[in-house]
């Protein structure tokens, strides 16, 4: 890679990662997997062309978290952009619909008059729900991502690279990826039928800036086909190409669309967008990514950033509220360290935000961990909802699978992928649950599991400590399963202080040069030698740019 003229620092941190060769790192549109190899791709190119010629109404069911709301928006904009005259979209509400294509979500569908349901980010185990809305005399395609069921919905088309017989390779592919290779294929059938003769052809490449933020919000793995998919975006995002509600929310986030990374879309823009789906309706981020006016777009991002900030507060209270309950239930009881796995249900806590606090319980004490709420939903008031994250080696939705095996009855409903999930439980059943999942957690986990261990790249040469190498790094595409770079070494602290009462502010010497450095959420005291993880970032204070380590993590002193 260096020979091919890559950056010395970046061909190690690449070749760390697994790329073997500069041909790897070409994120052109060219070396995008092809539509041919997604199983059901083809059909539902042309169930949708007949759609278009047959001028029906096509209603696109979305789902309310980021890749669902930008997997809706690529949808509705590629349908219009490839000459669908009749596109509405709905959205389920989190606490009256619950997941998926429901067989109410059907009937609301079909009350809006259409003929096509189209779904994306759901619906590969809404088998019910299809077969509602065939009865209701809709046709079905089906464009989900997540992992199928034992039985598959009987939709007139699926397209899920994870349904049996999809030879597709990335099968760690976001709904909104799915959802734009079914519009890369239609466009292509749509040629096959001479629609394009003598006239250019619809420009797709303009949903990238959607693909790559629903791709990076849902922490899909940054396989090298997603990859390309996220630079393809950052790119357009960068010259200024791309939707007023993408520019909005920036603005409102305070970021820089001209200098965006990654790091903003699963920062920034993702968690403004799932506040709507969180708190309160989705239909408000989808808006804002459909919308061509740019005043409308500024409004709803400014919307958007205010139910974020009220979602933060409920967070804050939950996170303390349910660290103290984890915490009883191996300090109130004499032991160590934290159980196998970890559930916590509050009264008082909220459907929309357990998953965020689930993440956060997790990160904090690296077991699998479940949060459950009291449902909302008129009638479900004996029910909880409860929203899981995971550690490596533990497959979440798999582990439900055997507590369901084991325990008939006590899981309503249950779904999801290796490192999250969801479930229903009647609140009687609480306790069983807790046991049951502990009782798995025990048998697959042993110490090593247990253990938290953290990669890192070694030690930072001094002559990369630069703002503008910085920039470097962060112009390339870092994320889920292609982990940003992280440096460990032994550091003097010169000085340290508490900000915000939650974070550390550090000034350190690295290879006998002085840096800023901060510890978010942490609040003890280090050693004047540490062995310190770190990130790189450049803070940006009255026109002068400073590199500053974001500290990850400590290696302290046994005893």
């Amino acid at each position: 890679m260096e020979q091919a003229g890559v950056h010395p620092l970046l061909a190690r941190l690449f070749a760390a990662r697994g790329v073997r060769s500069h041909d790897e790192l070409d994120d052109g549109l060219g070396r995008l997997l092809l539509p041919a190899g997604l199983l059901g791709a083809a059909e539902a190119a042309v169930l949708l062309a007949d759609a278009i010629r047959d001028d029906l109404r096509i209603c696109v069911v979305a789902d309310y978290d980021c890749d669902g709301a930008t997997a809706c928006a690529v949808a509705v904009r590629g349908l219009r952009l490839l000459g669908a005259k009749h596109v509405d979209y709905l959205v389920p509400d989190r606490v009256v619909d619950g997941y998926g294509l429901t067989p109410s979500i059907a009937q609301r569908v079909a009350d809006k008059g259409c003929d096509l349901l189209v779904t994306v980010d759901n619906g590969i185990a809404s088998v019910d729900g299809v077969a509602f809305a065939h009865a209701l005399g809709l046709k079905v395609l089906v464009t989900d991502h997540h992992l199928p069921g034992p039985v598959l919905p009987r939709a007139d088309v699926l397209v899920n690279p994870n349904q049996p017989a999809c030879a597709f390779e990335s099968k760690c592919i976001a709904g909104c990826g799915v959802m734009f290779y079914v519009l890369l294929a239609l466009r292509a059938e749509q040629r096959a039928r001479g629609l394009y003769e003598g006239q250019p052809q619809p420009k797709l490449d303009q949903l990238l800036p959607l693909v790559a933020l629903g791709t990076v919000a849902d922490v899909v793995k940054l396989d090298a086909n997603n990859r390309r998919l996220v630079a393809q975006g950052l790119s357009r995002i960068r010259r200024g190409a791309m939707q007023p509600g993408i520019a909005a929310l920036f603005e409102a986030a305070g970021r820089k669309a001209v200098s965006a990374t990654a790091f903003d879309f699963g920062f920034a823009l993702g968690p403004r967008i799932n506040a709507a789906g969180r708190l309160a309706d989705m239909t408000l981020g989808i808006e804002c990514l459909l919308t061509d006016d740019r005043s409308r777009a500024d409004e709803l991002a400014r919307m958007l950033d205010t139910i974020n900030r009220e979602r933060r507060d409920i967070e804050g209270g939950m996170r303390d509220d349910a660290m103290a309950m984890a915490e009883t239930l191996f300090a109130g009881g004499g032991l160590e360290s934290p159980p196998a796995a970890i559930c916590v249900f509050g009264e008082d806590f909220h459907e929309g935000v357990v998953g965020i606090v689930a993440s956060r319980l997790k990160d904090k004490l690296h077991r699998p961990t479940f949060v459950f709420a009291a449902s909302a939903a008129p009638g479900k008031e004996m029910e909880l909802k409860g929203s899981g994250r995971s550690i490596p080696g533990f497959h979440l939705r798999d582990a439900l699978d055997l507590v369901a095996k084991r325990h008939p009855g006590v899981l309503l409903k249950f779904g999801g992928h290796a490192m999250a999930a969801g479930c229903t439980i009647a609140r009687e059943h609480f306790e069983t649950f807790r046991d049951a999942l502990a009782q798995v957690a025990d048998e697959w986990l042993d110490e090593a599991t247990l253990t938290r261990r953290i990669e890192t790249d070694g030690p930072l040469a001094p002559e990369y400590r630069r703002a503008d190498m910085i920039d470097t790094l962060h112009s390339a595409v870092w994320g889920q399963g292609f982990a940003a770079p992280t440096f460990s070494e032994e550091l003097q602290v010169v000085s340290q202080k508490l900000v915000g009462e939650r974070h550390l502010q550090l000034k350190l010497l690295h290879q006998g040069q002085p840096v800023d450095g901060i510890w978010f959420g942490h609040t003890e005291v280090l050693p004047a030698r540490v062995k310190l993880a770190f990130r790189l970032d450049v803070n940006e204070w009255r026109g002068e740019r400073r590199v500053q380590f974001l500290v990850e993590a400590a290696e302290l002193p046994a005893g």
